[in-house]
């Protein structure tokens, strides 16, 4: 469900998971603990725009609120 939500999807991991696990429709990034490196890069789907704004004034407003929470806190 996540990936109809963003114009690309990636999975990143440390060595110690399998990758054989995460689907071969998404990237995939492997990291450990001095960096990170693309190993498969995501097959791009663009967001219809209607889905694209939605998304955007519903991230600004929850962030609105939670900075007028901090500011009332």
């Amino acid at each position: 469900d996540y990936r109809l939500h963003s114009d690309r999807f990636f999975f990143a991991t440390h060595p110690g998971v399998p990758s054989e696990i995460f689907p071969e429709g998404c990237g995939f990034i492997l990291s450990d603990g001095y960096g990170a490196e693309i190993l498969r890069n995501a097959p791009e789907h663009r967001l219809a725009a209607a889905t694209r704004k939605a998304l955007m004034l519903r991230i600004a407003r929850t962030g609105a609120a939670r900075l007028l929470a901090a500011e009332l806190a």
